[in-house]
């Protein structure tokens, strides 16, 4: 296994919005930190959007989140759309790579987690998906009556258990996760 943590949308406008998301960002953190120590590639997206918009790529709020640690070495990619693999350079950059398995953490768990777990396979990549390393917005699904726990317990059984084409998608705690180098 050849694998790449991919952290998906930990903004600093995001990061306050979300459950937890200090602690979110400390555990993703964590998990970047570990991933570099056995030379896994650590990639963070960033969802941009028309400038003057909320998502206006020179805004600071875009940024991505300090809280993460990043270091010189990590990439960040520039999206424009929930799916990750979307009309960005991601799949050639873990082709590049190398990477056989992508260790899918960040925000929003019902929305750029579940699209790019999804694309993920269909890219023919295995994905661990962290089950505590993704957080949907503090009010959970209010339309639907789900508490944000609700709402990252159903992704992580629904993401688990879907018959999908191309790679395979396991759920594991972040302190189950082991990062394997080149």
């Amino acid at each position: 296994m050849r694998a790449a943590l991919l952290i998906v949308d930990m903004q600093e406008m995001l990061v306050p919005l979300v459950w937890r998301g200090e602690e979110l960002a400390a555990r993703i953190a964590a998990l970047a930190r570990k991933a570099r120590e056995n030379g896994v590639p650590v990639i963070a997206l960033r969802q941009i959007g028309a400038p003057g918009t909320d998502f206006d790529p020179e805004s600071p709020g875009t940024r991505v989140s300090a809280l993460l640690g990043l270091e010189p070495v990590d990439v960040v990619v520039d999206k424009t759309a929930t799916d990750s693999f979307y009309r960005t350079g991601l799949a050639g950059l873990l082709v590049d790579r190398a990477v056989d398995t992508v260790v899918l953490t960040g925000l929003a768990t019902d929305y750029c987690v579940d699209a790019t777990a999804r694309s993920a396979q269909s890219h023919g990549l295995d994905v661990v998906l962290v089950a505590d390393g993704h957080a949907p917005s503090s009010d959970g699904d209010p339309t639907t009556g789900l508490t944000a726990e609700q709402v990252v317990a159903r992704h992580n059984l629904l993401l688990s258990t879907a018959i999908h084409p191309g790679g395979r998608l396991r759920v594991l705690p972040s302190a189950e996760v082991e990062f394997t180098g080149p």
